[in-house]
């Protein structure tokens, strides 16, 4: 066994030992336990997740073979890529509480839009990636291709299209480990971001279809796909972490349901297993009616996850506690 310093393991087991604190511990050992058992696991990433670059702790989580699947919103899958060939030009606002109505106008008028602490530059990052998407939107439609939103960004990346551009490590990239690695990916409601607003709106001048991109359907039923080949022969399903709340968690986490009680409601011994660890981080509170918020032991009820299995809710900024546990994993 290594004996080389472990800081963030070594800081994190003899300081977070109870409340918040002890369950990131709790649930950061049993994420490496799924692992070492050889359970696939599953991340949900909704938030600003890539704009707080994450990618910085995730790309390596995905190129040891940590992460198996991701379930990301639109913004996230795009932001890793602008942050990757425009991070020079990002402006970070450290008083963003103390800002003015007229303060954000004079954001919005130099083409700087806000995520909390951070403006995105409008023409360094999308425009410059809105130039590369379009040419291959238009091939497709072209060539009668249809293709799931993150292939155009995949494509892109190993195409080495934007390698001169790179204005951080790329080994800091989420999406360009993703992309090396062919890592199943899943973005529901893709039209809910930037290139997706940008697709729709120049479909009629840009000289494609709004058929060359697949939608959530599609990517519901690549998912059930993946699914039931991680599962096939197994007594137990893969993992499922969660960073946030919203569609990113609540769209891949209704595959088992989709499975057991929709496509074998009459082959009940075709079932396969639900989630075998769920992990959600995330600041939304429990209350009536809410998704993002709700204990885990509700979803027993929906046939997402089963008795005895461990499930952890941690109520703090993913931010701060996903590159933690992230690190834990990693042996940091």
């Amino acid at each position: 066994m290594s004996t080389a310093p472990r800081p963030i393991r070594d800081f994190m087991a003899h300081h977070f030992l109870h409340f918040n604190a002890g369950t990131v511990v709790e649930a950061a050992r049993a994420y490496e336990a799924a692992i070492d058992r050889g359970s696939p696991m599953f991340v949900s990433m909704a938030g600003a997740m890539s704009t707080a670059q994450l990618g910085r702790s995730l790309a390596e989580m995905i190129r040891k073979g940590k992460v198996h699947a991701i379930s990301c919103t639109g913004a996230n899958l795009e932001e890793d890529v602008f942050n990757l060939v425009a991070h020079n030009h990002y402006t970070r606002i450290p008083n963003w509480r103390a800002l003015s109505e007229a303060d954000e106008v004079a954001l919005d008028e130099g083409g700087m839009p806000r995520v909390t602490d951070t403006c995105i530059p409008e023409e360094e990052a999308m425009r410059t990636i809105e130039a590369h998407v379009i040419k291959r939107w238009q091939a497709a439609h072209a060539e009668g291709r249809r293709e799931l939103p993150h292939r155009y960004l995949y494509d892109l990346l190993l195409s080495g299209d934007l390698k001169d551009a790179y204005q951080i490590d790329p080994r800091d990239s989420w999406m360009l480990a993703a992309a090396e690695k062919d890592l199943p990916l899943f973005v529901p409601g893709w039209e809910d971001s930037t290139l997706g607003n940008m697709f729709v709106a120049y479909a009629d001048r840009g000289g494609y279809s709004l058929d060359c991109v697949l939608g959530g359907t599609s990517y519901l039923a690549s998912l059930m796909e993946w699914y039931l080949g991680v599962t096939k022969g197994k007594p137990q399903g893969p993992g499922f972490f969660q960073i946030g709340g919203g569609i990113a968690g609540d769209f891949p986490i209704c595959v088992v349901p989709a499975i057991n009680l929709d496509l074998y409601r009459d082959e009940p011994d075709k079932s396969v297993p639900r989630w075998s660890y769920f992990c959600q981080i995330s600041d939304a509170t429990t209350s009536y009616g809410g998704y993002s918020g709700a204990v885990p032991n509700e979803k027993i009820t929906w046939g997402k996850l089963g008795a005895g299995d461990p499930k952890f809710m941690i109520e703090s900024d993913a931010t701060i506690v996903a590159p933690l546990i992230f690190g834990w994993v990693l042996g940091w």
